[in-house]
């Protein structure tokens, strides 16, 4: 017995597609995905994925920064007289670093936007080397903390707020310092614990920022970016600009407020 071919032609199907309301995709730029109908679709998901991702960062620095403001209620003579130990001039300059990044992020924004290859390489490699740059002050501190042993359950001691003249040049510019108890001394370490947490997340997250832009970086030499697909670069500098306005949170809390009692 012959049997009956039961295959349906191209064109017969797509007939049957566009009647029941599903036309077949039509071309479409080499950057949309499939699953997407449009580029603006594909856009608003995206988008939509970026901002879900910064409020879950933010509930999570929310918790450090609420965590760190019941302490120093607790413990406020402590946390005053450990946060004499931060430099304001380094935490300024990486304040200032990381404000200039964000101009030249957004500038690498805008350069994407308007198609220009050599200024998107240029501002790109300005923020990366801005980048570097904080990290190697915040290395700097961190140092200085090790050689003060001020770096909680590895290298700590309590010398410099039993007796705060045990360490002159702290001493000079906090001359009003009293020496704090044995008990409350203690504390100084949850307060060095915080600033840790706080500075180690927020220098990760410069670091995974930085490992992006190199990446970037390379792609924008081969002309991504500059095709009329900015998404990208735009949800990117979203990520930059959030981590640096998490540093200019951080730095008034913990090296600014009460600094003078």
């Amino acid at each position: 017995m012959s049997e009956t071919a039961t295959t349906t032609p191209v064109s017969t199907t797509h007939g049957v597609l566009a009647e029941a309301g599903h036309a077949p995709h039509a071309e479409h730029p080499s950057y949309q995905r499939h699953h997407f109908e449009s580029v603006a679709q594909q856009f608003d998901a995206t988008n939509f994925a970026m901002w879900l991702f910064l409020l879950t960062e933010v509930m999570f620095f929310g918790g450090l920064f609420t965590s760190y403001l019941i302490m120093r209620n607790w413990y406020y003579q402590a946390f005053v007289e450990a946060s004499h130990q931060l430099s304001i001039f380094w935490g300024t300059a990486n304040t200032t670093v990381l404000i200039i990044s964000s101009f030249t992020m957004a500038m690498g924004v805008w350069s994407a936007q308007m198609r220009r290859k050599g200024m998107l390489l240029l501002f790109l490699c300005l923020t990366f080397v801005l980048g570097l740059v904080f990290l190697g002050i915040k290395g700097i501190e961190w140092h200085e903390k090790w050689e003060k042993y001020h770096v909680p359950g590895l290298r700590y001691s309590v010398q410099d707020f039993v007796n705060p003249a045990a360490d002159p040049e702290v001493h000079k510019v906090y001359p009003d310092d009293k020496p704090l108890g044995l008990d409350m001394a203690n504390k100084t370490e949850m307060y060095f614990f915080l600033y840790f947490a706080m500075t180690g997340m927020h220098a990760l997250h410069m670091i995974i920022g930085i490992a992006i832009l190199g990446f970037m970086i390379f792609r924008a030499k081969a002309g991504a970016y500059t095709t009329g697909h900015v998404t990208f670069v735009e949800n990117f500098g979203l990520y930059w600009h959030f981590v640096d306005i998490i540093w200019i949170f951080l730095f008034p809390l913990l090296y600014l407020i009460s600094r003078h009692q």
